[in-house]
């Protein structure tokens, strides 16, 4: 009886398939470059949190610094001599012939002196400097990382909502719906993008918002035309074909049963956009057509830092230039990483 029952077949659970999110975590764990760039990523997301809530860089616009004070390490700044001016020799001379308000000077200067403020100590040196105000660079740095960053992610946001909306209309409806979409996106295709860019900029003004909705209207031409693409070729696919088979609306279709299997095409366009929508930030705050003036942006720093510079004042151009460097760099490595992560051709491959 043993025997007969050692040789019978033992039943063996099947294998559960992992899930399309989950090997896509998988991948991004296995590339170092793309969690070293999603750490930085994270890590300054965090600092722009921190200068949101008022954590850090809250002090940004006082004065706590000589003008034009240059970093720790270069010591500070030569005293300037102006010159000795020489003082006139033999006794002082009687004014009150000349001039009758002569007796009243010494007490004018006490009752000065009663309303005289002290000025606080200035720092010679900051740890990057400080701006021709004596602001802190490394503070205005910092919060215009606040204002870049959140300008490049709203705007992406914005334009991935636009794009991916019509784009699932278009590609799914096709028709008169689909020709009308079209002759839209020619409409906005036909000119240059910085020229949109500038003409949306005369419309909505100067700010952080008018400046999302600019670059958000103007820059979801791209991510449009991918996903009308993928709806397009999804929609006849069985899957589909199924759930209308069973009664599945339309609304059913696109939003519960299309999109979650082209949501990786949006994803890494608005991780790829949040990029291009930082440095166009930048340029328009360059040009004075970005945040106001009591803000301050990367684009705004290095407007400032171009004047400085032909005095020999390099620090603020410096410390800009690493903070976008850095966060760019890591964004658009984390961006790669991304994209090669949800790439559905990789998937299955171990």
């Amino acid at each position: 009886m043993s025997a007969v029952l050692s040789n019978q077949p033992v039943a063996v659970a099947p294998k559960r398939s992992q899930g399309v999110w989950a090997a896509s975590w998988r991948r991004l764990k296995s590339d170092k470059l793309g969690v070293f760039s999603m750490i930085v990523v994270a890590l300054s997301l965090l600092l722009v949190l921190a200068a949101g809530v008022g954590l850090v860089a809250g002090d940004w616009q006082k004065e706590t610094g000589v003008p034009n004070a240059p970093p720790t390490f270069m010591g500070p700044a030569p005293a300037e001599d102006m010159g000795a001016i020489a003082q006139p020799k033999g006794p002082n001379v009687d004014l009150s012939d000349i001039d009758p308000l002569a007796p009243k000077y010494a007490e004018w200067s006490e009752r000065a002196k009663q309303y005289k403020t002290e000025d606080a100590p200035r720092a010679q040196t900051l740890a990057f400097g400080a701006d021709r105000l004596g602001r802190d660079v490394l503070a205005k740095a910092i919060k215009g990382a606040e204002i870049s960053i959140m300008v490049g992610l709203l705007a992406a946001l914005v334009a991935t909502v636009i794009g991916t909306v019509l784009g699932a209309l278009s590609g799914f409806y096709g028709g008169k719906v689909g020709d009308f979409l079209e002759w839209v996106y020619n409409v906005f295709t036909a000119m240059p993008n910085i020229l949109l860019i500038f003409a949306f900029a005369v419309v909505f003004g100067r700010g952080v918002m008018p400046v999302v909705m600019i670059l958000g209207l103007a820059g979801w031409t791209g991510i449009y035309r991918l996903v009308r693409a993928e709806f397009m070729k999804h929609s006849v696919r069985e899957y589909v074909r199924s759930a209308e088979a069973i009664g599945a609306s339309k609304n059913s279709r696109m939003f519960k049963h299309i999109l979650p299997n082209v949501s990786h095409v949006a994803l890494v366009q608005l991780s790829l956009h949040v990029v291009g929508f930082i440095k166009s930030e930048v340029i328009l705050s360059y040009l004075g057509l970005g945040v106001s003036v009591d803000q301050v942006s990367w684009g705004t720093m290095l407007a400032e830092a171009q004047s400085e510079l032909i005095l020999g004042y390099w620090w603020q151009l410096a410390a800009v230039t690493g903070f976008m460097a850095v966060f760019v760099t890591a964004f658009a490595l984390f961006t790669d990483a991304l994209r090669d992560a949800l790439d559905p051709k990789l998937r299955g491959l171990e």
